[in-house]
């Protein structure tokens, strides 16, 4: 039996008018050691019956209750066989060229996580043609995610892990609804080489009006939740490792509360960093610590049989930066 190297976790619900473009672009990567998991978390408007239509090009599954999407990308990932798992929302896509950059990096680093550089945009799909292949990947090495010193995308589709990793720390939190993401992350803090994208960007994310991180009120209480496991002694790496978990989440406190002052939400603002304002001060220092430093310089990998697409500069890691940062 052929070994697997990629396995695709594709969850989606009501999706039914974005969910072609998530699953064509995994089927149109060009690694021959992919399969395609698409986890349908009981969908009504009739994104299944699409899915339907892929055949066994894809392997269905059709939940019968919906059970919110980390219970679906953990039914998907017990599924898996692949070494490693990517993970893509139902209302974003892969580059052509995505399997191939994670590949050249798992040869080189042997990684344990790897964080994608995002291509946002809004309304049509950007074309992208598998034949306008990068000429080489720009990356940075941590040992860990906890030592990570630059911000990096924030969503699932970004997310490329160990599969036998993944499972060690338990999957993707079902008890997560938004921030599962930062989640998962910290809970892979310690599990070994961490690779960070800055160039080319690997997936497309789709800028809309669905979009959970505009729900700014809706996004706070996780946001607590982050920090709560945190005092609950849920994320890995004890006492040694607690100022960079700290900095780590005050980063997220600091970023939500500053979109949460743009919104006008000053008391639960307030709340926020009044509660937790070590934290918070533990991202300030970390951040004054690095610039004084330096950050860790990238790295490039020549990509076999790349090419600068014809017309267009070569990829910048200025190109396709998220929103919301880990």
């Amino acid at each position: 039996m052929p070994r697997i190297r990629f396995s695709i976790i594709i969850a989606t619900y009501n999706q039914r008018g974005l969910i072609k473009d998530a699953v064509d672009s995994a089927l149109c990567q060009r690694n021959d050691a992919v399969e395609i998991i698409v986890v349908d978390d009981a969908s009504t408007d009739g994104t299944q019956d699409v899915l339907r239509q892929y055949g066994d090009a894809i392997r269905l599954v059709c939940r019968e209750t919906n059970g919110r999407v980390s219970v679906a990308r953990n039914c998907g990932a017990v599924l898996a066989t692949g070494e490693y798992l990517v993970f893509l929302d139902g209302d974003d896509a892969l580059v052509p060229w995505a399997l191939d950059v994670y590949e050249r990096i798992i040869q080189t680093t042997n990684p344990k996580m790897i964080v994608a550089r995002l291509w946002q945009f809004e309304g049509m799909l950007p074309v992208a043609l598998p034949g306008n292949a990068p000429q080489s990947t720009q990356i940075i090495e941590y040992v860990d995610y906890y030592r990570k010193d630059r911000t990096a995308a924030s969503t699932a589709s970004a997310l490329v892990v160990d599969r036998q990793i993944f499972q060690s720390v338990g999957g993707w939190s079902p008890d997560m609804l938004l921030m599962e993401d930062h989640d998962l992350a910290m809970k892979l803090g310690v599990s070994g080489r961490t690779i960070l994208i800055l160039a080319p960007p690997t997936a497309f994310y789709r800028n809309h009006a669905n979009n959970a991180s505009k729900d700014i009120p809706g996004y706070l209480p996780w946001v607590c939740k982050v920090i709560r496991n945190e005092r609950l002694g849920k994320y890995p790496g004890g006492a040694q490792r607690r100022f960079q978990r700290h900095a780590l989440i005050g980063g997220y406190i600091l970023t939500w509360a500053s979109r949460g002052i743009k919104r006008g939400l000053y008391a639960d603002t307030l709340k926020l960093i009044a509660n937790n304002w070590p934290m918070a001060l533990a991202a300030v220092t970390r951040k004054l610590v690095v610039r004084l430093r330096g950050r860790k310089a990238p790295e490039t990998l020549d990509m076999p049989g790349g090419q600068t697409p014809g017309g267009q500069r070569p990829w910048t890691r200025e190109q396709g930066a998220a929103g919301e940062m880990l």
